[in-house]
């Protein structure tokens, strides 16, 4: 073969292969192998099928009259109003930032984890916001307590659900009685099963009873305590008893709740009691800091020299407890009773 012919057969068989290439990429294109831009596309229409899929939902709250009310929501919530402390924390412990279009009524300050998350919602100058105020934000969901759907306060459930604005009311929070940990952990569940974040919630869950177990087992190990509960009303005394939150929690525990009726003490009782363990209740309600709300529940007891002789006091056995993490807690379910098994055992 002649040099010249060569150089033509050479460039004839370039010119074959790179054609070849050129139209085998373009079948991969087309075929959404290898492009980016058809790449997310399928992916976002997969995400959108299992939403789709996933959707409607049914669950069950409560109205004012503390009457089951069922409720369905045809997709995940995008405007939600959170009012109160565990309405809040809750919703940013699933990974639910975005969704809170305005926040109101920390009785603490939320939880270090969350600060940064929380730092970008709308937080209003209302600590109990009006129906006015939530209507004007036009939320499609509201997470809150039963004390705040009254007509005085952000309005009963049925004007929102009649207007296609769903809402969930924490368990513990006066609906349903007695107050348990299992309607806290119910509340989470049901949380994940709205937003369709039910892995997360589960999570939380699991990670709170694993904790509740190993206190209990803990327990065994040592001779049964007694605790009470207190939260002082100016002159007055009030003692949570078995059916709320902390009593439970305190029964749970393997330790024995002292005055189960809970009701109204006075300090000769207390003195009878004499306890091992007393927990303070405390919460500042955004007027001090945390550290003030807590030095005020101890002194409720430290400064009153009839107290000084309790086996509480002498063995530093006085402990302050948030509101948040024994009342209604959420996500604060888990601190609260490691606050109280350290209170108790430790």
């Amino acid at each position: 073969m002649k040099k010249n012919e060569m150089m033509k057969h050479i460039a004839i068989t370039i010119l074959i292969l790179s054609l070849a290439m050129v139209f085998t990429g373009c079948n991969s294109s087309e075929a959404g192998g290898d492009s980016p831009v058809e790449s997310n596309v399928s992916e976002n229409n997969t995400v959108n099928e299992t939403e789709i899929s996933y959707y409607p939902v049914t669950f069950t709250t409560y109205n004012y009259a503390k009457e089951p009310v069922e409720v369905t929501i045809e997709k995940s919530p995008e405007k939600v109003v959170a009012v109160y402390q565990n309405s809040i924390e809750t919703l940013l412990a699933l990974g639910l930032e975005d969704k809170i279009i305005a926040a109101a009524g920390l009785d603490h300050k939320v939880k270090p984890e969350f600060e940064n998350a929380f730092s970008n919602i709308e937080y209003l100058d209302d600590w109990q916001p009006s129906k006015e105020a939530v209507i004007m934000l036009e939320p499609d969901f509201i997470l809150s307590w039963y004390s705040y759907f009254s007509e005085k306060r952000i309005g009963d459930v049925d004007y929102y659900h009649n207007n296609n604005i769903g809402t969930y009311m924490a368990l513990n929070t006066g609906c349903t009685s007695p107050r348990t940990l299992q309607n806290e952990l119910d509340d989470i569940l049901t949380l994940g099963k709205i937003f369709n974040v039910n892995e997360k919630a589960e999570t939380i869950v699991n990670d709170i009873n694993k904790k509740v177990l190993d206190a209990a087992e803990e327990s065994k190990k040592e001779t049964q305590k007694s605790a009470i509960i207190i939260e002082f009303y100016g002159d007055d005394i009030y003692s949570y008893g078995v059916t709320s939150l902390g009593g439970d929690m305190v029964t749970q525990l393997g330790a024995e709740l002292i005055n189960p009726e809970g009701n109204n003490i006075g300090r000769e009782d207390l003195i009878e009691f004499d306890p091992d363990t007393i927990f303070v209740v405390y919460y500042n309600g955004g007027e001090r800091t945390d550290e003030e709300a807590e030095n005020g529940a101890l002194n409720g007891v430290l400064d009153i020299e009839a107290f000084s002789n309790l086996s509480a006091v002498k063995n530093n056995k006085v402990i302050p407890i948030p509101l948040g993490e024994m009342y209604a807690s959420g996500i604060r379910t888990i601190d609260g009773i490691e606050r109280i098994s350290n209170g108790i055992y430790k």
